[in-house]
């Protein structure tokens, strides 16, 4: 369902009756300017959402399928609808609803274009949106209490640590200050004191692994670092509906030549690419796409394999459903925190540890698909025990 804040639906009693088919006149293309504002609400934002009144209305046409049930999802009047269209059509320059007599009104081909660009921008800016968000309610929190603690984290993406995010700031008062990069530019944060922790992320196996210990090892020393069991999480095969049938494994993505699209390098989930590439004898010509098309999140990925601009592409179960993508499971991986052996002792390190124990994180973990709890939430765990890989032959 869609929503419209009270104060843009307050002038609608003085929006004409007459239904115009194409907005009188046209701005400038290069008049219309992006304008970022923010407010405090009682209800939460989470990931990529941004309140914006013309994606919001154009959202709802295109779910409605009319103005007449757009209207009724924003819980306006119809007369409203059509004003506000008018006003983006003379902001935008270009028509958003087609219209003649006895057919019901509905959205462009621009309109559709326009709110899956934007839908497709906001995803890929997901985790600087998070983070902007974060800081935000940070400076909320410090005014209220002196008391809060400050966490800085840098991770590679992960749907689950914005919900860490929340349920540390609502139990533990602690905030957890998150910036999401690559696996291997968090770990450089970490030792170059940018943060606290790092989030990174590596699939869980026991023989050799040379493409994530060549990339890990410099950074991860034993008995200077140490890890903190946070959680485990299902990586695999994000394909449309269309190809489930012919999608069983990443040769098949090769083999049929889909379009296919990867991570940046450094990034966990890259790794992960790379190493099911050797195990497969794949090279980087076999996947089309592989080196012209990057991503830097998991629902970006999922978002370009549903929006049919790639056929396939690897992340973890929760974005792939949450698109309504067919998903087929390929390695389970752990997700770290490392931190430096010295600053285990610090308080916020501390509670972040006991939140990640308690039985509320397991509950949380339990209602996002493809994620469970660690064997030992919380645990603090040593370099070459955590990564049998380490010391492997070949590793």
């Amino acid at each position: 369902m869609h929503s419209v804040p009270a104060k843009l639906a307050k002038n609608a009693d003085r929006v004409p009756a007459e239904i115009p088919g194409r907005a009188r006149g046209r701005a400038e293309r290069s008049g219309a300017a992006v304008h970022l504002r923010y407010g405090y609400e009682p209800r939460e934002q989470h990931g990529a959402v941004l309140d914006n009144p013309l994606f919001q209305l154009l959202g709802a046409l295109v779910e409605g399928g009319s103005i007449r049930h757009a209207a009724a999802n924003l819980g306006v009047s119809y007369r409203y609808v059509w004003g506000s269209l008018r006003k983006w059509e003379g902001v935008l320059g270009e028509s958003l609803v087609t219209w003649s007599q006895g057919k019901r009104a509905r959205p462009t081909r621009f309109a559709e274009k326009l709110l899956w660009s934007e839908r497709r921008a906001r995803t890929r800016m997901q985790p600087h949106i998070e983070a902007l968000r974060s800081e935000l309610a940070h400076v909320l929190a410090d005014a209220r209490d002196e008391s809060t603690q400050l966490l800085a984290v840098r991770a590679s993406h992960d749907i689950a640590l914005p919900i860490l995010q929340q349920h540390l700031a609502n139990q533990g008062n602690v905030h957890l200050d998150i910036g999401f990069q690559g696996s291997v530019h968090a770990l450089r944060a970490l030792n170059d004191h940018e943060c606290l922790m790092a989030g990174f992320h590596v699939p869980i196996l026991c023989a050799a692994a040379p493409i994530f210990s060549r990339a890990l090892k410099p950074l991860l020393k034993p008995g200077l670092h140490r890890l903190i069991a946070c959680s485990r999480r299902m990586q695999g095969l994000m394909t449309r509906r269309e190809h489930a049938t012919v999608v069983r494994s990443l040769p098949d993505v090769a083999r049929e030549r889909l379009r296919f699209v990867t991570r940046q390098p450094g990034s966990g989930t890259r790794m992960l690419l790379d190493h099911l590439m050797q195990v497969d004898s794949l090279v980087p010509a076999d996947l089309a796409g592989y080196v012209e098309h990057v991503e830097h999140t998991h629902v970006a990925v999922a978002l370009c394999v549903a929006s049919g601009v790639v056929d396939a592409g690897i992340g973890v179960e929760a974005a792939a459903l949450q698109f309504g993508l067919h998903f087929i499971p390929l390695l389970e991986e752990n997700y770290f925190l490392a931190c430096l052996d010295a600053n285990l002792q610090q308080p916020a390190v501390a509670r972040l540890r006991e939140i990640l124990a308690g039985a509320r994180w397991r509950e949380i973990l339990g209602t996002l698909p493809g994620y469970q709890p660690a064997s030992e939430p919380g645990a603090v765990l040593y370099v070459e025990e955590a990564l049998p890989w380490w010391r492997a032959r070949g590793g």
